[in-house]
């Protein structure tokens, strides 16, 4: 089976990482090489007709053309899927009709709907139930080899949490700088300190008007990476969230972990408690009494152990993806 993977895998986005680990683990795959709108047009045309099975991979205007040229040649087409553009849009308050009409025309085309999480799959089906028949999970893998150096210099500040979404209402950032306001009331917490990583959103300057909050904005990767080792605490409090690869860097670099039930990585962890668990996003309360337990007692050891390495590897990811792919061309 040869399979063309159509699709970012350069700008290092989340959607873009998946990207390069399919193009990176799976056997027999072609990847897009151009980078120009013209030359990616000849480039479509060029390599579907020599491929077995289009797989897309992200939301872009491309896809459609892919698909009318994979459907042209008697190719099937499946699309993973990594977010709902039309939703998340509408929850950050900038709708964009025209993402929009491509996403669903996408799903509408698509042979094969593939989201990154269970929990997104059964989101999916039950927004779009037209489609139930066609979607199914093939969740995202994950590498467990990168971890914090115990001897790299980096002290660990005990009352440090952080977070990543930046003003983006999404993240529901601003529940977590109340909650941690809450938190400082009780003077064995009055320096709990909110680091905040990410671009601006309608958010920003409600998360930037609590003095706890230390908000740095948009930061490399290295430096974040280094910031979650300097963490006590890494919070995710997303009210949609499909996969979110942060909460397992936050593990690897070795702090504890609260995390919401909408967050799709969860189903990583084996042996989740009730103090690891948001139930309601919009609850500071909640959130600042789950925050000072884990501050007091974390439970990175814990989480980290739960995780079967093996089964969430990327290259069982890679395997189940070609079982899905062969099944779809076998019909």
């Amino acid at each position: 089976m040869r399979v063309f993977l159509i699709g970012d895998y350069r700008s290092g986005t989340g959607p873009a990482n998946v990207t390069e680990q399919y193009k990176n683990h799976m056997e027999r795959v072609m990847v897009q090489r151009m980078r120009a709108k013209p030359t990616r047009v000849l480039e479509l045309l060029l390599k579907i007709p020599f491929c077995d099975v289009i797989l897309l991979s992200g939301h872009s205007k491309q896809n459609i053309l892919s698909i009318t040229i994979a459907h042209f040649f008697h190719k099937k087409a499946a699309f993973l899927m990594h977010g709902c553009v039309e939703h998340e849009n509408a929850i950050n308050g900038v709708p964009d009709p025209d993402m929009n009409a491509t996403e669903r025309q996408t799903l509408a085309e698509a042979d094969a709907v593939y989201a990154v999480s269970e929990h997104f799959a059964r989101w999916l089906k039950t927004n779009y139930p037209q489609y139930v028949d066609k979607i199914s999970a093939v969740p995202n893998g994950i590498d467990l080899n990168g971890k914090a150096d115990p001897d790299d210099g980096i002290l660990r500040e005990a009352h440090r949490v952080l977070s990543i979404g930046g003003g983006m209402p999404r993240k529901q950032i601003r529940y977590i700088a109340e909650a941690v306001m809450l938190l400082r009331q009780d003077p064995a917490f009055a320096d709990t300190e909110l680091v905040v990583i990410g671009d601006t959103g309608l958010d920003t300057d409600a998360i930037n008007a609590f003095p706890c909050v230390k908000n740095l904005g948009l930061v490399p990767f290295a430096r974040s990476m280094e910031l979650l080792k300097r963490t006590a605490l890494f919070v995710q409090n997303s009210c949609f969230e499909t996969f979110g690869l942060a909460p397992v860097e936050a593990l690897q670099m070795g702090a504890s972990l609260l995390l919401s039930k909408e967050v799709g990585a969860l189903e990583l962890f084996s042996g989740l408690q009730d103090g690891d668990l948001i139930e309601n996003t919009r609850d500071p309360d909640e959130i600042a009494g789950k925050i000072r337990k884990l501050l007091e007692s974390g439970n990175h050891d814990r989480l980290l152990s739960g995780i079967d390495a093996e089964s969430v590897s990327w290259d069982q990811r890679c395997k189940l993806m070609t079982q899905k792919l062969q099944e779809l061309i076998n019909g």
